[in-house]
């Protein structure tokens, strides 16, 4: 019988009673336990411990801090802290069966080599003695939601190469979508598994289904990033945003009517606004409990989620147009003094030191699906001082720390050999264009010293200068772009930045 596969256990929080519950259902359940259970404390205000008052189960649980930016960076803080082939994510909402962790394991045991996720299945129980509530019928598509992370594993391995999750997603909406469509884009496969949660729905408010709105915005951001067609690529429902913004310009046509003293637009546009919030409101009534409470809150909350969804979608397409519209085909790094600190002629792997904020910025790249190179000259090998088998096993401890860089392109020769491919020759470049099949014009370099600028603009690449303790005061200045770090270099090429040249 084959062993059961290694797994760490990511559980986001932001302490909501919930997670008591959850916790409770796992230190129960039957099964092989994970090497690692890592609670996120995603909280922006934090008081007492995270798990203070649970019950706890009797494995190696590890509570790390968030960064108070949403799921999607709560997931990416515990999938880079784990360290086994798998790493499976529950929802701090959801309740474990008894079985859960025995049909993980089934669920992960012998997969194809192209699969990279495994999706549990969700239940949302609804109360038997009477209809679903309008809230409780929204939490209730959960159960046809694909690549719900309520209930995901993924290979951490493709985390790693994809950059895990998109942070602008700040949500829990979209950005499981995101990363289900970046996973399969990339070629992977999700595959359905056997094991089951529930997922209560939860406390109900009177405006939640307004809040929910802000959903609009993460729509536009999912068309900026996979296209139109993004809904019918991911299994996701249209939705009646349409109808929304018909409401909406009815709604703003007899308020411009009424204004302007034009009496029979302000009436036609008014009727058609009161028609269709009353279409829209019965829609939402009608299947599920009557009561005059539920009613009131159905025909107000009907009249404001229109508008709402109008100004959170046109909020959302207005912060994706100020990002280019253009990015590189291809981002190519030097190693030292960019992606690490330099240690002269290094040959020991153990003396790998990333560079501040590396890979956060590698990460930013990978999710925009920018191919990333790494351009280095390695004079050492030339001079005897160290092997390529040492320069190799350097590069793969950088991986280790930074995530897979795609082509490593090294120059060994020395300044004397006459090489075309040591900068501030292109060689590099053309080189590491030719292996990413990209043209060399439509890739950016990124490094510290004139050396990097040169051959870049020698290939025709745009160069972006981070300096460096090695870095001349005149290589800052003829430098066309200049950015203090490598994250801010990131921010010049996703156009969120500012060149900082002459600094």
């Amino acid at each position: 019988m084959s062993a059961a596969p290694h797994f760490d256990l990511v559980v986001p929080t932001v302490g909501r009673p919930s997670l008591s519950r959850l916790m409770r259902s796992l230190a129960e359940c039957e099964g092989p336990a994970p090497a690692r259970l890592l609670i996120v404390d995603d909280r922006t205000r934090r008081g007492q411990h995270v798990l203070e008052g649970s019950v706890t189960p009797g494995w190696d649980v590890e509570v790390l801090t968030g960064s108070g930016k949403g799921p999607a960076a709560a997931r990416n803080t515990g999938w880079r802290a784990a360290r086994s082939e798998w790493v499976a994510f529950l929802d701090d909402d959801v309740v474990v069966t008894d079985t859960w962790l025995k049909d993980l394991a089934n669920d992960l045991l012998g997969l194809d080599p192209d699969v990279a996720g495994s999706q549990g299945r969700i239940i949302v129980p609804l109360p038997q003695h009477r209809p679903p509530t309008d809230w409780e019928s929204n939490v209730k598509g959960l159960e046809e939601a694909r690549w719900a992370t309520a209930d995901m594993a993924y290979h951490r391995s493709v985390l790693s190469k994809l950059g895990g999750f998109d942070e602008r997603f700040r949500r829990a909406y979209r950005e499981d979508s995101d990363l289900g469509l970046r996973v399969t884009s990339a070629g992977h496969k999700i595959v359905p598994g056997n094991r089951r949660v529930l997922h209560p729905p939860g406390p109900e408010r009177f405006w939640a289904s307004v809040r929910l709105q802000a959903g609009n915005a993460d729509d536009a951001l999912m068309r900026h990033i996979h296209g139109p067609d993004w809904r019918m690529r991911a299994g996701a429902p249209q939705g009646r945003f349409q109808h929304h913004a018909a409401i909406t310009v009815a709604g703003v046509a007899a308020v411009a009517g009424a204004l302007a003293g034009r009496r029979w637009l302000a009436f036609g546009a008014g009727v058609a606004w009161l028609a269709s919030s009353a279409e829209f409101a019965w829609a939402r009534i009608s299947p599920g409990p009557r009561s005059a409470a539920e009613v009131a809150k159905m025909v107000v909350t009907s009249a404001v989620i229109p508008p709402a969804a109008v100004t959170h979608r046109l909020w959302g397409t207005l912060r994706c147009r100020a990002e280019p519209s253009v990015k590189p085909a291809g981002v190519l790094i030097d190693r030292d003094g960019t992606l690490v600190v330099d240690v002269p002629y290094n040959g020991d792997p153990g003396l790998v030191q990333p560079m501040e904020g590396a890979r956060s910025a590698l990460d930013r790249l990978r999710r925009a699906g920018i191919p990333i190179a790494v351009v280095s000259n390695q004079s050492g090998v030339a001079r005897g001082m160290l092997s390529m088998d040492q320069v190799e096993a350097v590069n793969r401890r950088i991986e280790d720390l930074l995530g897979p860089l795609g082509p490593w392109v090294i120059c060994p020769h020395g300044p004397e050999d006459g090489c075309n491919c040591r900068k501030p020759l292109p060689g590099l470049v053309f080189q590491a264009a030719s292996v990413l099949n990209v043209k060399p014009e439509d890739c950016t370099l990124i490094g510290d010293i004139g050396a990097d600028v040169a051959a870049a603009r020698a290939a025709g690449a745009r160069a972006i200068l981070v300096p460096g303790p090695a870095t001349l005061s005149e290589e800052i200045e003829s430098a066309p772009e200049v950015a203090p770090n490598l994250d801010a270099a990131v921010d010049l090429i996703l156009g969120a930045g500012r060149n900082l040249r002459g600094m």
